[in-house]
């Protein structure tokens, strides 16, 4: 999966309605660890929303507070709506809303910011074409992921995603999206492969808060095939690891590691470590994300 970009001040909104769209050994998902993987978000400088504040005579900021909170399956099942019902293949993961559970925690240095993820999780799939499927994670009601998957020949690439996040600033909501479109060829699991074979995968975006363009590339290696256990039902998973270093409007690294499904590509769990620096008008900001995220069940919700 890829990494997303973020850390400026972003669009401010005054009422809070964020979208809602949202080897060898076997793995257990039912009890992810608390570490964790990713893709593109990266929260660049809120710190002129501070200014804003101080000059409208806003006295008391819990900087360090977060107002997020888990995004439970009913909100995702009314936000996909009819959207689930499409007929599904066997080249595809069935479309739906997945339950997830995981940790993890998102900062920022500049201003000193900071906010939760999960318990629950839910994993929306949507089909795109017939070759395609867009998969959506809700970290919790201020940050969604999406990344977007699609067949060629028996090879699954991955071609972009988007990423949304707000942060909570006193009485106002700082909020920004960020876009990428990956290369041909980056791969996400190939039809054919061997242990320690590995590709290189370049993603290119923009992000509504940073002005000019993020490149995020590096290696992507095959650790093996195991067997993971989903709510009790053993699934045979290809195990992968993403180094990503990103450069261009923002800089950083991302380590991320992920079990897809072997027959589908659904993603079974997701570690990853993010960290990320962006200029800003008052110094440079870090954004920082480690976390997990691991499927509850097989069987999704319509």
């Amino acid at each position: 999966m890829v990494g997303r970009t973020g850390n400026t001040v972003g669009h401010v909104e005054r009422e809070l309605s964020p979208p809602i769209l949202a080897p060898s050994e076997p793995v257990f998902l039912t009890s992810p660890p608390t570490r964790r993987r990713r893709h593109r978000r990266r929260w660049p400088w809120i710190a002129a929303a501070l200014v804003f504040l101080a000059a409208a005579g806003v006295g008391v900021i819990w900087l360090t507070s977060s107002v997020a909170t888990p995004v439970t399956m009913r909100q995702a099942e009314s936000r996909l709506g009819t959207r689930g019902i499409a007929a599904a293949d066997t080249a595809r993961p069935a479309p739906g809303v997945y339950g997830y559970s995981g940790t993890g925690s998102e900062k920022l240095s500049l201003p000193p910011l900071s906010q939760a993820e999960g318990p629950s999780m839910p994993g929306t799939v949507t089909l795109a074409g017939p070759n395609c499927f867009v998969f959506r994670i809700d970290y919790s009601t201020h940050h969604w992921e999406t990344w977007r998957y699609c067949l060629h020949g028996r090879n699954l690439w991955e071609s972009g995603g988007q990423s949304w996040q707000l942060w909570a600033i006193g009485p106002l909501h700082v909020t920004n999206l960020s876009s990428f479109n990956c290369a041909p060829r980056s791969m996400a699991l190939p039809a054919e492969v061997a242990v320690g074979e590995s590709w290189m995968s370049s993603c290119t975006g923009t992000n509504t808060s940073v002005t000019g363009k993020t490149v995020s590339a590096g290696p992507y290696r095959f650790e093996g095939f195991t067997t993971v256990s989903v709510g009790g039902t053993p699934v045979r998973a290809a195990h992968f690891l993403r180094l990503r270093t990103d450069s261009g409007a923002q800089h950083g690294t991302e380590r991320s590691e992920v079990w897809f499904s072997a027959s589908t590509g659904l993603p079974l769990r997701v570690d990853q470590d993010i960290k990320v620096t962006s200029p800003t008008p008052f110094g440079t900001s870090t954004y920082a994300q480690v976390g997990t995220f691991a499927l509850d069940s097989m069987v999704p919700h319509h």
